[in-house]
Formats: C-alpha cells, sequence, structure tokens
C-alpha cells in the first residue's frame, strides 16, 4: 500500500466517468468463475472494459470477461465487477485489491465477492453452494504491505469479523425461505495456478478449511481495510484432489460453476433486495471518498 493509491483511484474514476457517466452505488459485486452472466441482467445498465480502466489490468482467465457493469439489479443501484484479476497472473497483492478500493470511493459500503472453489470437507459436493464464514489465507502475501495511508484505512486492521455477521445470518435466513441449500464454511485462500495435491488437501482439511480457492482473500482484507462489509460466496465446483479419484482442470470448473450460478443469482438477488439503506458506514469510508473525490 503506497501513497499513490488515492492519486490512482482518482485517476481511474474520471476515465470511467468520462466514458460512462457519473457513477455511485451503495452495493459492489465482484464475479468469479462462471458467474458473470448475473451482469447480463442488470437493468439500464452501463459498462466499460478493464482494458479502457487505469491501473486496472485484463483478466486472463477463461471465464472472466473483465469489465465493470453498472446499474440497477432488484431495486438497487450496483457495480459489478464481472471477472477479477488474481496474483497467479503475476500480480501484486496490492494490485489485485485495486477493484475494491475502486468501488469503495464510488460509494459501495456492502461488497458481495464470488468464487469458484474445491471442495475440502467431504460432506460437500460439487454444485453446492457455501456461504463463507471466515477464511485462511494461505496466498504467501496480503495486499495491505507497505506504507500505510491512513485516508484510506488503519494500519492494523481488525480481521475478527471479515465476513459480516449480519449479512451471513440474512443469506442463511433468505437461502431457508427460498429452498436454497446452503453450506457455511472456512474457506482457504492459495496462491495457484496449480491445482492442490491430494496431501495438500488433506492439510488444509487439518487446518480447518472446508473449502479452497486461489482469490478472494486479498479483496476481502482489502475491503475490511477500507471499512466495507462484506458477503462471500463459494460455488463448490469440484472435490479436492484425491477425494474422488478423477483429475481436475478449469473446464470441469466452468461447467459446474454455470450450472449452478441460477442458485448463486437467486440468492444474492433475494439479499440485495433485502438490504437496509442504513447499513453501517465506516468512518474510514468517507475520509477514502473525501480523499478520492
Amino acid at each position: 500500500m503506497t501513497f499513490s493509491v488515492v492519486a490512482q483511484v482518482r485517476e481511474s474514476i474520471g476515465v470511467i466517468e468520462s466514458a460512462i457517466g457519473r457513477v455511485q452505488a451503495p452495493i459492489g459485486l465482484i464475479l468469479g468463475s462462471g458467474l458473470g452472466a448475473l451482469a447480463n441482467e442488470i437493468e439500464s445498465s452501463r459498462s466499460l472494459s478493464y482494458h479502457h480502466i487505469p491501473h486496472l489490468p485484463m483478466s486472463t482467465v477463461p471465464g472472466h470477461d473483465g469489465r465493470m457493469v453498472v446499474g440497477r439489479w432488484h431495486g438497487r443501484d450496483i457495480i459489478a465487477m464481472a471477472g477479477r484479476i488474481h496474483r497467479y497472473e503475476g500480480h501484486e497483492p496490492s494490485l489485485v485489491a485495486f477493484p475494491v478500493q475502486l468501488l469503495a470511493a464510488m460509494g459501495v459500503h456492502t461488497l458481495a465477492v464470488t468464487n469458484a472453489a474445491g471442495a475440502v470437507n467431504p460432506a460437500f459436493a460439487p454444485g453446492e453452494l457455501m456461504l463463507i464464514s471466515d477464511h485462511l489465507n494461505l496466498t504467501s502475501g496480503n495486499p495491505l504491505i507497505g506504507m500505510n495511508d491512513e485516508r484510506i484505512g488503519p494500519r492494523f486492521p481488525d480481521m475478527t469479523v471479515a465476513y459480516d455477521a449480519g449479512l451471513r445470518r440474512r443469506a442463511i435466513e433468505i437461502a431457508k425461505g427460498h429452498g436454497l441449500a446452503l453450506r457455511e464454511g472456512v474457506y482457504a485462500g492459495v496462491l495457484g495456478p496449480s491445482y492442490e495435491t491430494p496431501a495438500e488437501i488433506r492439510m488444509l482439511r487439518s487446518m480447518g478449511a472446508d473449502a479452497v480457492g486461489m482469490s478472494t482473500v486479498p479483496e476481502v482484507i482489502a475491503a475490511r481495510h477500507v471499512g466495507l462489509r462484506v458477503l462471500g460466496l463459494s460455488c463448490l465446483t469440484n472435490m479436492g484432489a484425491g477425494m474422488t479419484g478423477g483429475l481436475l482442470d478449469h473446464e470441469e470448473v466452468k461447467h459446474v460453476a454455470g450450472a449452478a450460478t441460477r442458485s448463486m443469482i437467486d440468492l444474492l438477488a433475494a439479499l440485495v433486495s433485502d438490504l437496509d439503506d442504513a447499513s453501517i458506514r465506516h468512518d474510514a469510508i468517507a475520509r477514502f471518498r473525501t480523499a478520492t473525490s
């Protein structure tokens, strides 16, 4: 984290607003592998490729469109990042966190992060959804390393409740009301891009992980740094290596994620329409928005 982040955010917002007009929305979404279909449902949408946004590289991963989509979804103003960038693409953790900081500066106070993940818990199954209750940072990095800018957030942000307890409770209630199966568990974030070995899956299980993936953790750390409320959802696309005897590949991940997309979209839609306008707004967000305006 360096003092240049504020200037980078200002520059990016200037380009975005020149291209698609002023953008302000209280809800942000980061869409993972195979989940970009949600962005196509946003009404009165305006979109811009990451290619045109300064300091935001294009994703090189199949299943990640690489565009910002702004509009109305289930009665609420929303900004969706259709596709994400990952550390394994060669980016520093601070750059992976940049989209979150950009969303915070554009008015987002509640962030939903989605991903495709492998099941580590043998009681879980491919095609199920998992509500993230906590995470293990095994990515060998942290997006906050470096000089800290107090306008963005504190030097030592608390991560006791990385995933908002109130949002999690409401998601569970909504899932029950809609008859949607929803697991809950700990997400282990690893660097990738290779899938884990069977021995690594056994290690992760012994550490308390229920699912494993190659994203999300840097974004959530950055979100809590700036004071956003976070909801995390994983689409379980496969069982971890060695749990079934089969081999893993990204096409399988995309296929299963695509098949489960409707359930995740339905859950997020109900949650978005249910959100209270009086949602918590952290002082750090106000400071950051002032600094980047």
